[in-house]
């Protein structure tokens, strides 16, 4: 089996899986353009963030939005203004190029979910499951947000800049999630990776069986979930922070240092060291 390659941020302390076996993670050099087509999603399409296009949703499906979204990015636009979204669901979902896509109003549920790329920005609020399985890139709601924000979420940045529902976070695997107000019961649930920064308050069962991952609280905790315990800042985490939340306009209340920092109890790890086929022969 082999070992996860050590990085500067674990080195650094900004990593705490201790996971063994076969791993998809590819490291590089990103300011290397040695076969930077490998990085790249066959079919992605070349952009302009310059060239500006425009879609009025007020009559259209979401499927009729989503295609014109690539219509236009097929034609080289970088920088899309979707208006009148009218709170319909599942809008800019499965977008794998470069883009910065702007929503005037409010999206509903399952909105800019299984993105790798595009930079998002909602003026309005969102319903259940915004950034479900994303990959890369950026989505910043500057109201509220639903429940189940950011589930299953695997790269790149969430942030809502309001309050969120519950299950915040379920079942994340990588990136960051960010929430300026308060979240409600059960975020954080099954987290294997990532990080999450709550500024306000958080619900009950915080972190419930959690694997690995850390979450930021800025407020009061209702209560911590099953195997989640408080961990100790560091000053490299500190740093981090404040360098993430001021990239949104963000601050933490009370300073990132006062942040309550929770991570798993690593009680719930029971792992086996033989993948599956090398079970059945032992077995």
């Amino acid at each position: 089996m082999g070992e996860l390659k050590n990085t500067d941020a674990q080195s650094a302390g900004m990593h705490t899986e201790q996971l063994s076996g076969r791993t998809q993670q590819v490291f590089f050099d990103v300011e290397s353009r040695e076969n930077e087509d490998r990085f790249l999603y066959p079919g992605a399409f070349e952009v302009d963030f310059d060239k500006h296009g425009e879609i009025d949703a007020v009559d259209l499906t979401a499927r009729e939005v989503n295609t014109q979204i690539r219509d236009l990015m097929k034609e080289g636009m970088g920088s899309i203004t979707i208006k009148n979204p009218g709170a319909k669901h599942s809008f800019g979902v499965g977008l794998l190029n470069r883009l910065n896509l702007t929503f005037e109003g409010s999206l509903g549920y399952f909105g800019c979910g299984l993105n790798d790329g595009p930079n998002i920005r909602i003026t309005g609020r969102v319903g259940w499951s915004c950034g479900g399985n994303m990959m890369g890139g950026t989505v910043v709601i500057e109201k509220n947000g639903g429940s189940t924000f950011g589930n299953a979420i695997r790269g790149g940045d969430l942030v809502c800049k309001g309050d969120v529902g519950s299950r915040t976070g379920i079942d994340m695997k990588g990136g960051t999630i960010i929430v300026g107000g308060r979240t409600g019961a059960f975020s954080g649930f099954m987290m294997q990776r990532g990080r999450m920064i709550i500024l306000g308050d958080a619900g009950m069962n915080l972190g419930d069986s959690m694997y690995d991952g850390t979450i930021y609280v800025g407020g009061k905790i209702a209560a911590l979930g099953v195997d989640a315990i408080e961990g100790e800042m560091s000053e490299l985490e500190c740093a981090w922070i404040e360098r993430k939340l001021e990239m949104y306009g963000l601050k933490a209340p009370h300073g990132a240092a006062n942040l309550t920092k929770i991570v798993a109890g690593k009680q719930l790890w029971n792992y086996d060291n033989l993948e599956p086929a090398e079970k059945k022969l032992v077995l």
